[in-house]
This record gives C-alpha cells, sequence and structure tokens, in this order.
C-alpha cells in the first residue's frame, strides 16, 4: 500500500496493482502462466526470468514480489536447489512450485523445503488462475489428485531441516561441493579466500552432521527430485 494527501487532507490508500516474477525457461508455458495471471489480476505487473541466475538479479533490484514462481528444472539449477537458495536468500518471499513433475514424493519435499504450493503443469487455465489466486489469498495450494506419501521419510525431511540452516554462501559452498570443485576452484567462483572457504566447508559439515566432504554431498543428494529429467543440454522441451 502507498498513501498520498488527498484535498482533504486526510491520507488516501492508493492501491498498488499485485506484482509476479514468474522464473520459467520455457517461452511457451511463460506467457501461458503470464496470461493466467493477467486472467486473475487484470492489473498485475510481470516481471520474467529463464534462469535463476537472472532471476536472483532482479530480486537484488526488487525483493518485495507478492509471489515468485518457479519451476524446479531450471537452467543454472539441480534439483530443489533453487527453492533452497530463494527462501534462504528472502525468506519473507512467497514462492510456489509450477512444475511437469507430479509425483507426490517430490511435490511433499517441496513443501517441506518451503514452497508455498505447487502447481501442476498439466493444470488447464481455470484451474491454474484458481490456483494463483488460492495462494495469492495465504493458501498451500496442491494438486487435486495429490495424497501425500504414505510414509512420512524422517531421513528426508531432517537433511532438509539441516539443509534449511545453511546461509545463502553455505548452499552456493554446497552446491559446489556436490558438482565437485576443489576449495581453490570455489575460492576462484565466489572471488574469496580459500581460508573462508574453508571455514563454509566446516561450518556446513557441522549443520549436516557429517564428518567429510564426501559425506556431505551423499546427504544431499539423497533428496533429489522424484524425477530430475535428462541433463540440461538434453531436454526437449
Amino acid at each position: 500500500m502507498s498513501y498520498l494527501p488527498s484535498e482533504s487532507g486526510f491520507l488516501d490508500t492508493i492501491k498498488m496493482p499485485e506484482s509476479f516474477l514468474v522464473i520459467d525457461d520455457h517461452p511457451l508455458f511463460l506467457d501461458a502462466l503470464k496470461l493466467a495471471v493477467h486472467a486473475a489480476y487484470p492489473e498485475a505487473e510481470i516481471e520474467e526470468a529463464n534462469s535463476l541466475a537472472s532471476a536472483k538479479e532482479k530480486l537484488k533490484l526488487r525483493s518485495n514480489y507478492d509471489l515468485v514462481m518457479l519451476d524446479l528444472n531450471m537452467p543454472g539449477t539441480h534439483g530443489f536447489d533453487g527453492l533452497l537458495d530463494l527462501r534462504s536468500l528472502y525468506p519473507k518471499l512467497p514462492v510456489v512450485i509450477v512444475s511437469a513433475i507430479e509425483d507426490p514424493e517430490t511435490i511433499h519435499r517441496a513443501i517441506t523445503c518451503g514452497a508455498s504450493g505447487y502447481i501442476a503443469k498439466s493444470v488447464r487455465k481455470p484451474e491454474l488462475v484458481e490456483a494463483i489466486q488460492g495462494v495469492m489469498n495465504g493458501e498451500v495450494y496442491l494438486p487435486a489428485s495429490y495424497e501425500p506419501p504414505d510414509k512420512s521419510n524422517s531421513e528426508e525431511a531432517e537433511i532438509i531441516k539441516r539443509l534449511k540452516t545453511l546461509t545463502p554462501q553455505q548452499l552456493r559452498v554446497m552446491k559446489m561441493l556436490k558438482q565437485g570443485l576443489l576449495n581453490k576452484q570455489i575460492a576462484f567462483e565466489l572471488s574469496v579466500g580459500e581460508t573462508t572457504v574453508k571455514a563454509h566447508v566446516s561450518e556446513i559439515l557441522r549443520k549436516l552432521g557429517v564428518a567429510s566432504r564426501t559425506q556431505a554431498v551423499i546427504e544431499v543428494s539423497k533428496i533429489a527430485l522424484g524425477d530430475e529429467g535428462p541433463p540440461e543440454g538434453e531436454r526437449s522441451s
């Protein structure tokens, strides 16, 4: 809300249009999401990003979007890394997942990682509009066909809980550990000293409750998507 002085001397409340950041690298579905947002909120302001990196650049300039819509399979991210990254950097920013992956385990993990909802890409436009409105009203939207997994995986839940305690920089270091980078390479990528990287690694191991980098990678890999899909360069859509 913003307030402007009126002729009567009182402050008038001016309702600002809803704002959205849509993060998806598929142009056709990006357009479909924008159409659905405008159907729900005709005056909405929509920013778009085709990678997590470009989304984070936009968030540096503006972090008060009413809603972020994120595809799980994005260039520059893997599994739930992108969601965890955004939740760590902007904990008050609502993020809803929009994905072609519909298995219950992945949906359950996304919500556990802090998503405000999970919208399947297979939904029709009326359902998509309803889902967007629901999340904007504070609801946690889930696919109508979703049923919680029969048995909650307590080990995965504990790993996710520990991952959420990592700082944004520690999450970046963890991501690079998964890629097999050495401390010297990580230091170069982050423009910091090796001593700083070592300190981050030590803190990551402590928070994850493991004794080595290898164990950390093994633990974090346990919460990969139910269906990761082919590598980025081999994706067909």
